[in-house]
């Protein structure tokens, strides 16, 4: 190959000029604190998390996982007043693309895994590994683009608890014996001709008994807290996880009930 008096030939000077950018780049690049990513821990207390537009997915905790070096995440919550047949729960993890003016769009999603708890209240703690299925780093088409990593979570389908018992009655506002709008009681005739022992108005008229819906004493929120951390490790770190997703459970009944399934409707607000 021809050279120049004194020069190198044109390939090794194109090699250098490579060699000297990339040790220009190490030396601006910042020392690494951690040798995976992780992210700040949220308050690990359960929360009353009752259904949400209409029993869709809504989201728990949302971990901003732009920039993310590994594609491996590892999800750790507790949950409360998870009760077999009356209060369950369903969880997954998803991956959502954020691309400015509060729209997102969902990227992937793991399994569903299906909380059941137990007959009698008990705190369970969930581990949740998965392959989250971000592209590596930032979105270097624009710079708004953002990614997260959402803890999802709903009632499981059907009823969520027991139906109450209805009861043919008379009954009064919490609190309206009290108020100065009852006067007296006594009997009264309804207009089939039957007698009531009922209360008053002042202005005379009678109470009519009416049917009363008594709820279920064993309803309400489940509690499930936020993520506890979120973390992109390596395969080495986490081999388990994978795109379906991974689980470890204590203290809570589960297992994995539906397959991936981005299409779902979630809360998006």
């Amino acid at each position: 190959m021809p050279t120049q008096a004194n020069g190198v030939p044109p390939s090794l000077v194109n090699e250098l000029a490579e060699v000297k950018r990339r040790l220009s780049a190490i030396e601006r690049a910042p020392a690494p604190v951690n040798k995976f990513d992780r992210y700040p821990a949220i308050e690990w207390a359960a929360q009353g998390r009752p259904p949400v537009g209409g029993n869709a997915w809504s989201s728990v905790g949302i971990s901003n996982a732009t920039g993310l070096t590994f594609d491996r995440v590892e999800v750790k919550f507790i949950t409360d007043w998870l009760l077999t047949g009356k209060r369950e729960a369903e969880v997954r993890l998803a991956a959502f693309r954020h691309t400015g003016n509060a729209q997102r769009e969902i990227v992937s999603a793991s399994a569903t895994l299906g909380l059941t708890g137990n007959t009698t209240r008990n705190v369970g703690v969930v581990v949740l590994r998965w392959v989250h299925g971000i592209p590596y780093g930032w979105d270097y088409a624009d710079d708004t683009t953002i990614y997260t990593i959402e803890l999802q979570h709903r009632y499981k389908k059907g009823p969520e608890s027991p139906k109450g018992q209805t009861i043919y009655a008379i009954a009064a506002t919490e609190g309206a014996a009290v108020s100065g709008n009852i006067l007296n009681w006594g009997y009264k005739q309804d207009d089939n001709g039957k007698w009531w022992w009922v209360p008053t108005y002042r202005d005379g008229s009678p109470w009519a008994p009416d049917f009363v819906t008594v709820p279920n004493a064993d309803e309400g929120s489940y509690s499930i807290s936020a993520m506890h951390y979120c973390v992109g490790l390596p395969q080495e770190r986490i081999p388990e996880a994978t795109a379906y997703g991974w689980h470890w459970r204590r203290g809570t009944n589960g297992g994995w009930v539906r397959d991936p399934d981005i299409t779902e409707p979630y809360f998006s607000v």
